[in-house]
């Protein structure tokens, strides 16, 4: 059966690799789109103990449609020497020897299917054995059962440090869950992503849009993840931009409150008064994640809603994506 090797009528996605099939790519496979082939060689990769990634691909200048792709190990190419080599003190272990496995796809016009045109095996480092297989980024995942049982312990308020031990106990150690803490928050987010519903994403746009025709210094923003789902939110009425604009000397960025059972941090830029009053500059919903990057397009927005005058001091929490090296990343970045 042809398309058992091929793939073209599979969700490779979901499919088993316990079953008797060969899922080793060959010159000539089929794939209904580029995805497919992707997940096709990532759990291949699984099986055989390497993570994969994307590397170079070709597009339709006229239609934007991709028309060929690289798949390639992890380990591919070597790290390029850095030009102040001798400011370094201790060099980071190499990770990238220069691996040359790779699988090229490419577009067929007739069917309108990727096949494939070239496939290199062969690796130059040792693959990770089977027993360990599953620790490779790529193959860490939450799976059904298990996310119900993080769906119970997370709506019970157990804080995700606590609960990642919890599950780690209940499978008999960490090494055998089959997730990272990291993939638990990410489970989470994406729960909570699909929680917002369209109807409160709507109404927050609504307010957005009526205050905007109430008056037109209403300032607000919205930042969108790759799949368009509602990440992160600012606003700011005219009252705050002008009193930024007269008190917006010192900032205390504060992001201690909490709202609802999804502990979205609600995220204030207060300032005071010359009647040593608290005032508000700007709002904002950190929605998903607490990263360096939410942090920097948040201080991006701010600053952009405020005519670009940056304060001479902020004071921020001990938050660690703002702490530190974070701080001054997100800070120097967005002033420059």
């Amino acid at each position: 059966m042809d398309n058992a090797l091929g793939a073209t009528d599979v969700n490779v996605e979901n499919f088993d690799f316990d079953l008797e099939l060969d899922w080793k790519p060959r010159k000539g496979m089929e794939f209904d789109y580029e995805q497919a082939a992707y997940y096709f060689y990532n759990r291949y990769g699984g099986k055989e103990g390497f993570s994969i990634r994307r590397k170079s691909h070709a597009k339709n200048k006229k239609t934007g449609e991709t028309t060929s792709r690289v798949f390639v190990c992890c380990k591919e190419g070597i790290r390029s020497k850095y030009k102040r080599d001798y400011m370094i003190r201790k060099s980071r272990a190499e990770t990238r020897p220069g691996c040359h496995a790779e699988l090229y796809i490419k577009l067929n016009r007739e069917n309108n299917k990727f096949f494939v045109t070239h496939f290199v095996e062969e690796h130059n480092h040792p693959l990770v054995v089977k027993e360990y297989s599953h620790k490779l980024p790529l193959q860490q995942k939450v799976q059904d059962c298990q996310g119900i049982d993080i769906d119970l312990a997370h709506d019970s308020r157990i804080d995700v440090t606590s609960l990642y031990e919890l599950m780690g106990k209940q499978a008999g150690g960490r090494d055998v869950v089959g997730y990272t803490k990291q993939d638990m928050k990410n489970y989470l987010r994406s729960k909570r992503q699909r929680s917002l519903e369209y109807g409160e994403a709507g109404y927050i746009m609504k307010y957005f849009s009526d205050q905007t025709l109430e008056n037109p210094l209403f300032y607000h923003a919205v930042q969108l993840d790759s799949e368009e789902q509602i990440t992160n939110l600012f606003w700011a009425d005219a009252k705050m931009i002008i009193d930024y604009g007269q008190f917006g000397d010192v900032v205390n960025f504060d992001m201690t409150y909490k709202i609802n059972k999804f502990n979205r941090p609600l995220v204030v830029f207060v300032g005071f008064n010359h009647h040593r009053k608290t005032i508000i500059f700007g709002v904002a919903l950190i929605m998903y994640d607490e990263t360096v990057d939410s942090f920097i397009w948040l201080f991006e927005t701010f600053f952009r809603a405020m005519s670009g005058k940056a304060p001479k001091t902020i004071f921020t929490n001990q938050d660690a994506a703002i702490n530190g090296k974070g701080s001054s990343t997100c800070y120097a970045r967005c002033i420059s």
